[in-house]
């Protein structure tokens, strides 16, 4: 079967160079194609094209199968691919979601603990300060006592200058020596008294 095929190639191959020389043989010189000459032209052409359709019909259409494959491979990738991007935009956006809803989380609790702090200052310095109102009551008490007890050790002193100024002035020595008798008879029976008791 293969060597018919190969023969019937061969002629057909051969036809139009064959029929090329038997036309140039037969009418000598010519100053323009001859109708005979045009139809051999075509019967060639035909004759090439078939040739063409028959040997490249296989290989055309393997290509064209192998290509169609290949696209649509590339289509199938192509899909996979896009349906890989779509699922990571979504996972994306999911994320993007989850992050929004994670910083307002995050500026929640710093929003408390700025409070927290804030109110924890606060009460430590009003405990500061009510400890510095307590000392420096306590040490303006103090002072107010320390002069008090000054201003009576000096009016006390004072008044003992004074009287004693006065009894300078005013007792004379008979009545110095009476109060001095007194005062030594009081001392004396105050021993007496308490021994009684």
């Amino acid at each position: 079967m293969r060597a018919p095929r190969g023969l019937l190639t061969l002629a057909l191959l051969l036809a139009p160079t064959i029929a090329f020389a038997t036309e140039g043989a037969g009418h000598g010189e010519s100053h323009g194609p001859s109708g005979m000459t045009l139809v051999w032209q075509g019967v060639n052409l035909l004759i090439l094209i078939g040739v063409i359709v028959y040997f490249g019909r296989g290989p055309v259409r393997d290509y064209f199968a192998a290509r169609r494959r290949e696209i649509g491979e590339n289509l199938d990738r192509a899909a996979a691919l896009l349906g890989e991007a779509e699922a990571k935009v979504r996972d994306w956006e999911r994320r993007m979601t989850q992050l929004d809803a994670e910083v307002g989380e995050i500026r929640r609790s710093t929003r408390e603990r700025a409070e927290a702090e804030s109110q924890r200052i606060l009460a430590d310095a009003e405990a500061s300060a009510a400890r510095i109102r307590s000392d420096a009551t306590t040490a303006v008490d103090q002072e107010l006592r320390r002069a008090r007890a000054s201003l009576r050790a000096e009016a006390t002193q004072l008044a003992v200058d004074l009287a004693a100024d006065l009894l300078r002035e005013n007792v004379g020595e008979p009545d110095r020596k009476r109060l001095v008798d007194e005062f030594i008879a009081q001392v004396e029976s105050a021993p007496a008294a308490s021994a009684r008791s």
